[in-house]
């Protein structure tokens, strides 16, 4: 009788039944696209196209893509205080958008109703927090989604090289007062992601929980509110992009060199780990760590 050797310490593969593979875009709505524009910029984005039909502009460097959104019948961008821009999307990269999407909803997420025209993309979306939504892109390697609704803007270089090294690390997403459980439970349900370990932190704000997506490609962070804070300021939202950089002191020098300001106090101050840009437009900060 043959006896098959079985390590007794294997761990099991992550699964990740969406194929999820990173991420294909970040959107943000607001009223006030120059101005945001010019905060993107500063950040090393380029913008490279625009939408055919509505008033959107897709923003580039590397392989981030990131869009604005401003145009006036969304309800996301008439809903943006003061003209406050927020995170209204992600968009995740997955091996078959429609099958993503359908088992979802499955497991109980709410679809986003279509508002494509004609000759447009459907792509299928699910309601996440906050009024914002998730995407599921599967045309993001040869044939991309930006080919059908978007056009190039002239003399623009469609592949700008991303300053620094920068890539998307993760989002950070506020959430309600001890509502930890309840998200990570869901990520974990609808996506596949896994929890990280508290004792393994990154970058200089090490609130709340970490969590890693299948695909090991990007991180998403859960915080909670302060227990001083009044419930005002509970609501739940996507509230930051981290950006991975191989070198956190280079590419604060070089951002600074363009005119992005940084937070430096007793307590938060750029270091090798990370850095935290100042607030601008009432809304808009960016997180570097290293990667």
């Amino acid at each position: 009788m043959n006896l098959h050797k079985v390590d007794r310490e294997a761990v099991p593969e992550t699964p990740n039944r969406l194929g999820i593979a990173g991420i294909e875009f970040i959107e943000y709505a607001t009223s006030r696209p120059q101005a945001l524009g010019q905060v993107l910029e500063n950040m090393g984005f380029r913008p490279v196209a625009r939408h055919r039909s509505r008033e959107v502009t897709l923003y580039r460097q590397g392989d981030m893509n990131l869009v604005v959104n401003a145009h006036p019948d969304d309800a996301r961008v008439s809903s943006t205080v003061e003209g406050q821009p927020v995170i209204s999307a992600v968009a995740f990269r997955v091996q078959d958008a429609l099958k993503s999407h359908t088992r979802c909803l499955n497991l109980g997420a709410w679809s986003v109703g279509s508002h494509a025209q004609a000759m447009e993309l459907h792509i299928p979306a699910i309601h996440g927090p906050g009024g914002s939504r998730f995407y599921f892109v599967d045309r993001w390697q040869e044939f991309s989604i930006y080919n059908i609704d978007f056009k190039p803007i002239p003399t623009v270089d469609p592949n700008p090289p991303a300053l620094a090294g920068m890539s998307y690390f993760g989002v950070v997403q506020y959430i309600g007062a001890s509502r930890s459980a309840d998200w990570l439970t869901y990520y974990e349900h609808m996506f596949d992601f896994t929890t990280i370990p508290d004792e393994e932190r990154f970058g200089i704000l090490p609130k709340g929980k970490l969590m890693k997506s299948p695909c090991g490609s990007f991180l998403w962070q859960l915080v909670e509110p302060e227990p001083w804070m009044d419930i005002e300021d509970a609501s739940e939202c996507l509230q930051r992009i981290g950006f991975g950089v191989p070198d956190v002191g280079k590419a604060v020098t070089a951002l600074k060199a363009l005119g992005v300001e940084f937070v430096e106090s007793t307590q938060l101050h750029p270091e090798d780990r990370g850095a935290l840009t100042r607030n601008t437009l009432g809304s808009v900060a960016f997180e570097l760590v290293h990667k």
